[in-house]
Order: structure tokens, then sequence, then C-alpha cells
């Protein structure tokens, strides 16, 4: 990210393992109830857009980029990059700048570790706002790696399988997933790549969709989003759903009815589940910079404002 005038500090944490965590403090630092986010990916980064959710006259915002991830080091560690060190690392950098409780913000990924995060620590939340729902369920994941949307993109699926060998078509995801371990740096690419494209291809709502150069492309994010959903998160199935009775906080779940990558299914199991939870249908898609981050942008200048 971009230090600006609202910067509080740039600094990196270390949480063990050798991963050092890039950290932005953001806004006001007198705000009562400070705000964490939570980026997606797993292997996205915090980006100066982010920043658009926010209010920093009376906002204070952690950003930090994830294991692996952005600026953090090492960059693309696969190693000690799981979804339970990822919820300590939390405690880690919150406890670092002396914070108690706070609320989580998030999309996508960053809702998946928001949940497993409030599930583990429910005491330290006060409130959680997610957009883009996300479990890393079986099911979930078999919709986007099965072609579960080909009735939506035909097209989509089918420029996947033309950057799949023929003999592995069958089954291409498996076999992508197959190349992100192995030892050849240019099979570990073309399979990231391949991945990375489909699933930009359904974050669209119209065909303006552009692959990377795939000279310039950077495969280090894909692979490390690939390895969590290999692993399911490094979560039993449906463990997101099934122990979702344990947060406590107030929820509010902003999901675009017309998300391709994260269906609203999910968002709507959850809302069932979640003690405390509001479901708001928006007419997005999966990218939220447009009517969910309004939603956003008000729910969070309510549930932050001081009384």
């Amino acid at each position: 990210m971009t230090p600006d005038k609202y910067t509080i500090s740039e600094t990196f944490v270390s949480v063990g393992d050798g991963h050092n965590l890039y950290i932005h403090d953001w806004g006001n630092k007198s705000a009562k109830k400070p705000i964490i986010f939570l980026h997606g990916g797993p292997g996205s980064f915090c980006q100066d857009k982010h920043k658009g959710i926010f209010n920093p006259e009376n906002q204070r915002v952690i950003f930090f980029d994830q294991r692996g991830s952005g600026k953090s080091t090492p960059y693309g560690e696969l190693s000690n990059n799981t979804t339970d060190e990822l919820v300590e690392d939390i405690n880690k950098i919150t406890d670092h700048l002396k914070i108690d409780k706070f609320i989580l913000q998030g999309g996508s990924w960053g809702s998946c570790l928001a949940f497993a995060y409030a599930i583990a620590h429910p005491q330290r939340v006060i409130g959680i706002v997610l957009a883009g729902i996300y479990t890393c369920s079986q099911s979930e994941n078999d919709w986007l790696n099965n072609g579960g949307f080909k009735s939506f993109y035909p097209d989509a699926w089918d420029e996947y399988l033309a950057r799949t060998p023929q003999e592995h078509r069958d089954n291409p995801t498996a076999y992508h997933m197959s190349q992100i371990a192995s030892e050849n740096e240019d099979a570990r690419k073309l399979s990231a790549y391949a991945y990375s494209c489909l699933e930009a291809s359904l974050m669209k709502l119209d065909d303006r969709f552009t692959p990377d150069d795939y000279e310039t492309f950077d495969p280090a994010g894909s692979i490390i989003e690939m390895t969590y959903i290999a692993n399911n998160g490094f979560m039993p199935d449906r463990f997101i759903i099934e122990n979702a009775h344990k947060i406590i906080a107030p929820v509010w779940l902003v999901q675009g009815r017309y998300d391709i990558v994260c269906p609203p299914v999910t968002a709507y199991e959850l809302s069932s589940e979640i003690p405390n939870c509001k479901l708001i249908l928006t007419t997005s898609g999966h990218k939220a910079e447009h009517e969910s981050w309004n939603l956003i942008r008000t729910i969070l200048g309510e549930i932050t404002e001081d009384k």
C-alpha cells in the first residue's frame, strides 16, 4: 500500500516460522473501534483501492498482507502457511498494536478467514462486515473446480480446457492442482495461469475480461490460493458452517446475488446459523467495488459511530 496523510505507521511484525508480515496502520488512531481488514486470495494482498471502503477521519483500519503475500516475507512461502496460522497472526498483530477488541472486515477468502477467527476467538470480535461470502467447503470448491458455473459461463470453461493438456481435460483442476507442486517452474506457472484466468473471468458481469500477459504473470499468489483450495482451507469440510453458532458478534453479510465465484447459497445458509446475522443481497457479482462497497461503508459508519 502507498503511505498517505492518514497513514499512522508502516511496519513489519514477526509472527514466527520465519514469516514477517507487512502492516499498514491507517486512519484515526483515536478511533474506539479499530477495524482489521482481511484481503482475499489467499495469496492476494492489500491495495490502495481498499482504503475506499473506509472513512479515515473517524475510523482506524489495520491492513496487513497475509503470509507469503504482498510485501510480507518470505514472498510466496507455502510452509507454515495455513488457516490456523493466519488466525493466530491476527492475534499477534493486534497484540503488537495493543488492540484488544476490533471489527473484522473482508471479502471472499477474507470472509472465510474472518469466520475462522471469530469462531476461534469470539470474545475479541465486536462486529463483522463481509462481502463475497466463502467458507472453503468442498461443495463451494467443487462449484468452481468442476465447472458448476458452466451454464452461465461456458466460454470461460472452454478457455480453461484450452489451457489444459488434452489428456487431462476430463478433470482439468485435478491436473492443475497437481502441477503447482511440481519441481518444474514452467509447469507451475502454466497451471497457476490457467486457474487464475478461470477465476478472473468469472468475476466480471460483462465481457471485458482481458487475461494477464503470460510473460509478466507472477504465479506466486495463485499457487498459494490453489494450495489452500486443494486442502479445503486446511479445515474439515463445512467446518465454518457447522461452527458458525459460536460467533457472538453481530454479523452483516453483503452478498452479490450474481456472484458466480462465491454463489449466494453459502451466505444464505450461514445467515441462519450465525446467532446475530443480517444478510443483504445486492445486484452485483463477486467484485464488491460498487453497490456492495456503498452498503459496507454505510454499515461500518453506523457501527463505528461513537455512542
